[in-house]
């Protein structure tokens, strides 16, 4: 006869391979079933984007069969709840669980396309998602994502007046550049800047979101530090491209995270444009920048890799009709911000369950 108890224990021998503790000590396991030879339960995710989702449920039914019952007939339902390591206050983004920053030491690399299709592709694994767009002298986010035309309105929470940011392929997207025309220009100094994003933050009616991904401007300046400032930031994602001039730029980027006073973990480093892929040859790499950068940096820091997107002009076509890469039909670039994606949020559950709490940072 099939127990419970029996079923916990056999779970119990199997290990989240991240987290490295089994199932069952990580309160991973919900809802056990069992009516004769047939066994269910419910296995609770880190995240919606696991990459070892299907591993996990194999090794599960394994697990019961090998130590329960031979004959047992195992249902497994995955299902997730993003997890969080904030321990503030909450007094902003409350119901925001975890914050990404998308970083680089110099523009033009693509930092806006792998922020645009970081948000999409965790929006598409099943979490829920919002987009900054930090880049106020130069925004990009409404071009990409087909919204240039339109304007956010507003709302009334609590007697306070909050802008609803745009959703878009299932993202909510807040952006400088849906508050003017795009033709003027955003003529300000820092202090204007900075107080421009905190509101962004504290006037932005965000809601509930497993994700905030902010795309910062190029370089490591006012805007950085005014965010490490305001908001608890879970991690950044840093994005090189395979030149060296690229590369080295990133390295003050990792730098400045890494600033005791600052201390902001690096959730990876991705390289954007990393080779060539001819539209009819899609099987085909022609590394035309260099090889290896990007990941050799990686290694030189000890930080992830999280992987390589290529050169491929659906990217750049898609990214000019506000038809992002992730929502195109090119298999190359759905499948390289999907792993992105997965990367980015299995270090986010490693971040979350191995180091210190979020926390905002204060700067003397």
């Amino acid at each position: 006869m099939i127990t419970k108890d029996a079923v916990l224990a056999a779970l119990g021998q199997v290990e989240e391979p991240d987290l490295g503790k089994d199932l069952v000590t990580l309160n991973m396991v919900r809802d056990v079933e069992i009516d004769g030879k047939n066994v269910s339960f419910t296995v609770v995710l880190t995240t919606p984007a696991c990459p070892l989702k299907e591993m996990i449920e194999k090794a599960c039914i394994n697990a019961i069969r090998i130590l329960v019952d031979k004959e047992a007939v195992v249902k497994v339902k995955m299902t997730s709840n993003v997890n969080s390591n904030r321990k503030d206050a909450r007094s902003v983004l409350p119901g925001v669980k975890n914050i990404i920053m998308v970083a680089s030491g110099k523009g033009g690399v693509g930092k806006s396309t792998i922020s645009v299709n970081l948000a999409l592709g965790l929006a598409q694994e099943g979490a829920s998602v919002g987009l900054l767009d930090a880049d106020i002298h130069g925004p990009s986010i409404p071009i990409m994502l087909g919204m240039r035309d339109e304007r956010p309105k507003m709302t009334d929470m609590n007697g306070k007046g909050m802008i609803v940011p745009i959703e878009r392929y299932g993202v909510k997207a807040m952006s400088m550049g849906l508050l003017i025309d795009e033709k003027q220009a955003v003529i300000w100094r820092g202090p204007q800047v900075s107080s421009a994003l905190k509101q962004f933050i504290s006037d932005v009616h965000w809601g509930e979101l497993d994700y905030l991904v902010i795309d910062l401007p190029p370089g490591t300046g006012d805007v950085h530090l005014t965010m490490v400032q305001t908001i608890p930031v879970t991690g950044a994602v840093i994005v090189s491209t395979p030149q060296k001039v690229a590369a080295a730029d990133a390295r003050k980027a990792i730098m400045m995270f890494k600033q005791p006073q600052i201390n902001v973990p690096i959730l990876g480093i991705v390289e954007n444009m990393a080779y060539f892929t001819p539209r009819e040859l899609p099987e085909n790499k022609y590394y035309i920048f260099g090889q290896g950068g990007a990941r050799q940096m990686a290694d030189q820091f000890e930080l992830p890799f999280l992987g390589e997107i290529p050169l491929v002009q659906s990217i750049r076509e898609g990214g000019d009709k506000g038809i992002p890469a992730v929502i195109d039909d090119e298999q190359v670039t759905k499948k390289a911000f999907a792993e992105l994606a997965q990367n980015v949020a299995r270090n986010i559950a490693i971040r979350n369950a191995s180091l210190e709490p979020t926390k905002v940072v204060q700067v003397n």
